[in-house]
Parts: structure tokens; sequence; C-alpha cells
């Protein structure tokens, strides 16, 4: 018998409730030309109702189908979210990193009727429009398509014009896909993955819980809104009705902490290599107002401990960090102090920061061997990590490879991590990147923060190397600080206190700059391809 109503868990009711009691919460948003528009979520629910209209009656567009954007952080991107949300369209968000042939297979793929692109993204879009076979109208989000070389192209503010408002939302599948997210594709073709109604609706619940965000916060997403929805961020602060700021094309540090002091922000979200240039930003600048923020969730790699300590020490902001995936919509656990760790040294809490943190509530975790044996947690035992739950994704989308990542109800992340008794995953590596040398594994993880510790570094990566006796030893390569200067003994004795001694790399190579994916993580890939056979000629 039922206890109560089995209402689908739908995003549109959390949107109607924001819209209706926090009509004049501010969206804050820089546009491609670089100026700023400031508006409200009362005002942007006329425009988000005139949107998802035009998406059906003038563009065609059904329920189930899929529009592509390729956008930066801006109030016509937020505007697409809960347009195609909240009338049971599928946005799909297209990585603008990506390579050109990626991004021709995924739009075909996604299989997108209608292209949304930024006036300044328009070059990008019209190398790759003659090879899209499903997009049948592009939509330049500015106020004039004039001089656009696209097929059908037309303006968004054309296309919403004189538009009849949508009315009341429709009663959905919860389980109907909302988003389409791919991964970055850095072995094959990116894989794509369908964020529900209903996966979207828990993660943002859950991890609202875990950062506390409210109404009187104002949250600034610099991770991309192409890249697993901006972390949740748009749903998440749109369902407690926080203030927007979205920083548009401009995530120079400069351009970042001047809205960050402008618009008061209190709470931001972003990769490890955006705090960096921030945080070195902040050193030379130390007149810039950070006050109003209270901490950042900063994620999608490795976040380095001495950065954790800086931030506190120099501006006390507190840095959470978050781990997670493409596949697990994305967000699944963030390093949070339990009571009674306030009352420790930073040092030792130092210790619980630098982990990946706690499993968000509603998630499973287990660490398994190379035969799927279930693993102590015990914070000594380490293998991969394995996670279900409600917002974790059960297949790739029309992909072959599912099978591969998705077993017995769980989901394999390639992570090599430990657990600790308390509960916290420590990422030890990814599964492709741990060095294996004679034997033993080496975390590249922990060499490379540890050298970002070193006050002449900017940027370091390590890598496992071919090498003739060991199989394979470390490589690091390092980006040092404008004006600082560093020598390889100098780095290799600042780690050899630090690190086991057969862990030090066997060199280390400085380069002006590290590559990066097209989530702006490290791209060890491409520094392994380059640098094969280093270590062979020595």
């Amino acid at each position: 018998m039922p206890h109560s109503m089995d209402f689908p868990l739908l995003l549109s009711t959390l949107y109607d409730r924001t819209v209706r009691i926090f009509p004049n919460q501010e969206i804050v948003s820089v546009e491609s030309d670089r100026s700023l528009v400031r508006t409200n979520y009362g005002e942007v629910d006329h425009r988000v109702r005139r949107l998802a209209t035009a998406l059906r009656d003038r563009l065609g567009i059904d329920q189930g189908e899929a529009i592509a954007t390729f956008a930066w952080n801006n109030r016509r991107h937020h505007e697409l979210y809960w347009a195609t949300a909240n009338s049971g369209r599928i946005c799909h968000t297209v990585n603008l990193r990506l390579f050109p042939e990626q991004i021709t297979y995924i739009i075909n793929h996604a299989e997108d009727r209608a292209l949304f692109v930024d006036p300044d993204l328009v070059p990008l879009i019209e190398k790759v429009a003659p090879n899209l076979g499903t997009v049948k109208t592009y939509v330049v989000m500015g106020e004039s398509a004039d001089g656009v070389n696209l097929p059908n192209a037309i303006a968004y503010e054309e296309l919403i014009e004189g538009v009849t408002e949508w009315g009341e939302w429709p009663v959905l599948d919860e389980r109907s896909p909302m988003m389409l997210c791919y991964t970055s594709g850095t072995t094959g073709n990116p894989k794509g993955v369908a964020y529900t109604q209903r996966s979207t609706y828990i993660h943002a619940i859950s991890n609202l819980a875990a950062v506390s965000l409210t109404p009187e916060d104002n949250i600034l997403p610099v991770v991309p809104m192409f890249h697993a929805s901006a972390w949740g961020y748009p749903f998440m602060a749109t369902a407690v009705g926080a203030k927007l700021t979205y920083p548009g094309p401009d995530l120079s540090p400069a351009g970042l902490v001047k809205l960050f002091e402008q618009e008061r922000v209190t709470f931001s979200a972003g990769v490890p290599t955006v705090w960096l240039g921030i945080m070195q930003y902040l050193a030379e600048h130390p007149e810039a107002d950070m006050s109003s923020m209270k901490g950042f969730l900063c994620g999608g790699s490795a976040v380095p401990r001495s950065m954790i300590d800086w931030f506190w020490k120099e501006r006390g902001i507190l840095i959470k960090q978050g781990w997670g995936m493409t596949e697990t919509n994305p967000v699944a656990s963030i390093a949070l102090l339990k009571p009674g760790m306030a009352k420790w040294d930073f040092e030792r809490q130092l210790d619980v920061l630098e982990t990946a943190g706690l499993p968000s509530p509603g998630l499973q975790v287990k660490i398994v061997d190379e035969e799927g044996n279930e693993l102590p947690q015990d914070g000594d035992a380490f293998g991969e990590l394995l996670i279900r739950g409600p917002w974790i994704a059960a297949e790739y989308y029309k992909d072959s490879r599912s099978s591969q990542t998705f077993q017995d109800g769980w989901m394999r992340t390639g992570d090599v991590c430990k657990i600790t008794p308390e509960g916290y995953i420590k990422i030890t590596d990814r599964a492709k990147d741990v060095i294996k040398s004679g034997g033993e594994w080496i975390s590249s993880l922990d060499l490379e923060n540890t050298l970002m510790a070193h006050p002449a570094v900017a940027e370091a990566t390590v890598v496992g190397l071919k090498h003739q006796k060991w199989q394979e030893r470390p490589a690091a390569f390092v980006v040092l600080r404008p004006n600082a200067s560093a020598t390889e003994a100098e780095l290799l004795e600042f780690l050899s206190d630090k690190v086991a001694k057969w862990w030090l790399p066997d060199t280390v190579v400085f380069v002006d700059a590290i590559p990066k994916t097209g989530t702006g993580k490290f791209d060890k890939k491409v520094v392994r391809d380059q640098y094969a056979d280093l270590l062979l000629d020595q």
C-alpha cells in the first residue's frame, strides 16, 4: 500500500519554486563580447518559457530529442539548461576544447537537431558544420546572425521574439534523459552519458546537503557548463534560490578575481589549474579583496596539499576537494571535516582535506583487487574504486563499450584508491597513470602534489616512461613560476625527505607548458607519447 504520492522527481518542480519565491534574486552574466548583463530569476523565467515554446513550435524539437550547445557559462546557456529540462527535451553540452573530429562525432552520435553557438565561437562550428548530418538549424546566441556562414542560421533573440510563453510544465517520466554529457575521449571516441531528471534531481539535493548552499550565497561556477553540467551548480543554485554569477569567456585569473570582488561571490567551483593561476595572481596582488568567498569546490584532478594550505593561511578560504566523473553526474565525494576535527591543528586537518573525501549521501563505494575481490577499507589496501547509487550511470549512451565499465550493478571508475577506516577515499592514481617500477607501485599524483609545494614550481606532472631495467620509471615535467628558478638537483633534493628514495624521478624536464585535456587536466598520454624513449637513451 502506498504511503506517499508516487510523484516523479522533476527538475521543473525545483525551478518553479525558486521562480515563485525568489523572483528578484540576481543572475549576472558576462557575455561573449565581455559586457555584463544583470537580470533575475523572474525575468529569466519569461525567456525560458518562450525558448521552450520556440524549441517545439519554431524548431520542431520533440520531447526526447536533443539540441547541442556550444557556449560559455552565460545566461542564455542557463536558459537552455532549463527550457530543455522543464519541457522534456535533451540538452547536449558540447565541449569546446575537443578536437574537430571529436565534436563532429558526438554531435552526430547524439543526433542533435539544432545547435546553439555563442557568437565568438561561430568560426569553430563553421569548420565542422558540413559534416553534421542531423543538425537542421544553427542558433547564434546573441542579437544577430548576420555574416554567419551556417545553413539555416537564426539569432537567439529572433528565435524567441514574439513567442507565446509555455504554460504549465509537463509531468515527465523521471527516468527520461534531460542532458547528454560526453567524456573527454582520451582513449577512443568520447563516450556519452545521459543524465536523467531523477539522477540530476537527487544529485542536486544530496550535494546541497554536503556543501550547505543557501539563498544567501552567490555561486560562480568556473567549471564550464559544457563539461558535466558545470558539476551541477546551475541546478543546485536554482534549487535553493542562490544568486548566480556566470563568468562568460574570460576565465583569466584577473577576470575571475574582478568578478569575485565586484559581485561578492561566496562560493565557486573549478579545476586545480584554475585555482593555481588565481593563487599566483593573488600572491602578486595582495590588495585583491576575496573576503566574501567562504570556500570553493576543487576537483577534476588531485588538489595539491600546498594549494589548500596557501588559500587557508593567506586568504582564509577553505578548499573543499571533490571527486567525480562524467559518469557520476558528476560529484560523488567531497572532503569534509567530521565533527571534532575542527579542533585539530591545520596540518592534521590537511591530511583529511587532501583526500577525495567522503562519498556523497546516497552512494556506496568499495575497492577491489585485479581479480575483483573486495579489499578491506583499512587505509592500507589499495585497489580499483567501484561505485553505485541513484545518480551513477548504468551504461553509456548507445555505446558497445558499456560492458567494460558497468559490471554487476557497479561502475568501475579506473581510479586506484585506498579507503580509510573513517570512510575517506584516497586516490592513489588513475589505473592508466600509476607507475609500476620493478614490480612496485609509484603514485604519480603524490609526486606531482609534492613537487607543486616547491615555491618555484607552478605546475608539475609525472609519468611513467619505458626503462630497460625497471620496465617503467617516473619522469617529472615542470613549469616554473615567472621569474623563478630551480634545477633538477634542487627539486630532487626537495623530494628526497618526502617520498621513498626509489620513487624519485629519474629525470626532471623543464617545459614552458604542460598539455591539458579538454577538461583542464594534465594530458599525460600526450606527455608519455612525446617523451616515450627519453629514459631508454640514458
